[in-house]
């Protein structure tokens, strides 16, 4: 089990070092191919390198009638009661993402050189494959996961504001 601050490290030390040009498409189903890259602390002179792939599902737009059905399973009645205010709010909307990580996907490699000389291999790779939808970050090798989903949590804060915008040009938000 990954301690706190363990995750809050990870959390701080994740760069993105290539990131996908394309953001998360509004209406359809997005897949990312991600590598990430980090240090073992057993193996000095070498790097991990994960390959995988994160699938990220259509996003919803989800109405203010729907977000206590949705969010507060469990909760008391002030929780209850501040769905109910939300339920009162004709402008309110959340936006909801949905990811997957194919583990099966993934593959991991011990790979013979320092850490600088791996990234500027790998980012001129990437470059030359010229793929939106690729990116390359650098992380902690004990919590690699962590940095998988900070890199996907601000993934959603990108394509959030292109997202809202597609649907506001189509009418379906205000």
């Amino acid at each position: 089990m990954i301690k706190a601050d363990d995750f809050n490290y990870a959390m701080a030390n994740t760069r993105v070092v290539v990131s996908p040009t394309s953001a998360i498409e509004t209406y359809g189903r997005t897949s990312f191919r991600f590598r990430l890259l980090t240090e073992p602390m057993d193996e000095i002179g070498s790097v991990k390198l994960r390959k995988g792939v994160i699938h990220a599902e259509r996003p919803r737009i989800l109405a203010p009638q729907y977000i206590s059905k949705l969010l507060l399973e469990g909760f008391g009645d002030k929780a209850q009661m501040f769905a109910g205010w939300i339920e009162d709010q004709r402008d309110f909307h959340l936006l909801r993402y949905g990811f997957s990580l194919k583990k099966t996907d993934l593959s991991e490699h011990l790979l013979r050189e320092n850490k600088e000389d791996a990234i500027m291999r790998l980012e001129e790779e990437i470059r030359n494959e010229n793929d939106p939808m690729t990116a390359l970050i650098e992380g902690i090798d004990d919590a690699w996961e962590v940095c998988l989903m900070k890199f996907t949590m601000d993934l959603i804060q990108r394509s959030a504001g292109e997202n809202v915008a597609e649907w506001k040009r189509r009418g379906f938000l205000p």
